[in-house]
């Protein structure tokens, strides 16, 4: 195993500085020293070189995720707003002054890989068959079974994924089961598999505003929420011409 449990698994940060701070201060305070993260670190959000610059320097890798292929390359089926986030977030990065900064920050983007496996573990930004795109959501069980059926196909033991912004675990039933249905703890059983999506740290679409992350044990996963200066990041986007202010009206309601 190249990674050491604990691990706290990041992901969808969005450039949210603020929600991405209140995470790593918790993952701190725990003692965790081992961190990765299932991408989208930009999009949306207002500090886009602050947040890479967290990201490089406490993670030891980044998964790409959509939102980091559109400021690398295009925006693909992607809204106007947020293809005018993408386009706003590239300039930032390449407005910046200093040279080893700028370089850094790209060079991070560029090698960003869409997938990770590790002792029967696989992480991913989407999902295991389309890893930077395909979103798996809790109504998948109920109305594209097959879907789960097929994507546990790819998984070996467990997958960590990002994506949709929700937090939960997937069985193989099919069955979704949000954190607060397993008292933010669910323990794994021998032999099974399972799908579990940590949530968003910058950007929370389960209609709780609290940033998000989990913690792997060796056998266990752990759900995590927490408070951040929501307001600020608001202001920021909203004086921010090439940001929707909806990007930051959402976050109130974590939607």
């Amino acid at each position: 195993m190249i990674i050491d449990y604990p691990v706290a698994v990041i992901s969808d940060i969005h450039a949210n500085l603020e929600a991405l701070e209140a995470v790593l201060l918790d993952i701190d305070r725990r003692g965790i020293e081992e961190i990765v993260c299932l991408g989208d670190n930009v999009g949306y959000g207002p500090d886009p070189c602050e947040c890479l610059d967290r990201v490089i320097d406490r993670c030891r890798w980044s998964l790409m995720g959509n939102h980091d292929y559109a400021v690398l390359y295009e925006p693909t089926n992607f809204n106007a707003g947020a293809e005018s986030a993408s386009f706003w977030t590239r300039r930032q990065l390449e407005r910046e002054d200093d040279s080893a900064k700028r370089a850094k920050r790209w060079d991070f983007l560029g090698s960003t890989r869409i997938r990770h496996s590790d002792d029967g573990l696989l992480f991913v930004h989407g999902s295991p068959r389309r890893p930077i795109n395909e979103y798996i959501f809790a109504d998948d069980v109920a109305t594209a079974p097959s879907k789960i059926m097929q994507l546990f196909e790819r998984v070996e033991r467990v997958c960590l994924l990002g994506h949709t912004h929700v937090q939960g675990l997937f069985t193989s039933e099919p069955d979704f089961y949000p954190p607060a249905e397993l008292n933010n703890v669910y323990v794994f059983r021998p032999g099974e598999k399972v799908m579990i999506n940590v949530g968003s740290v910058g950007q929370p679409r389960d209609r709780d505003p609290r940033a998000g992350y989990v913690i792997l044990y060796e056998g266990r996963v752990e759900f995590v929420r927490l408070e951040y200066d929501i307001t600020a990041v608001i202001q920021k986007i909203e004086s921010t011409v090439d940001l929707n202010d909806f990007f930051g009206q959402r976050l109130l309601d974590g939607r």
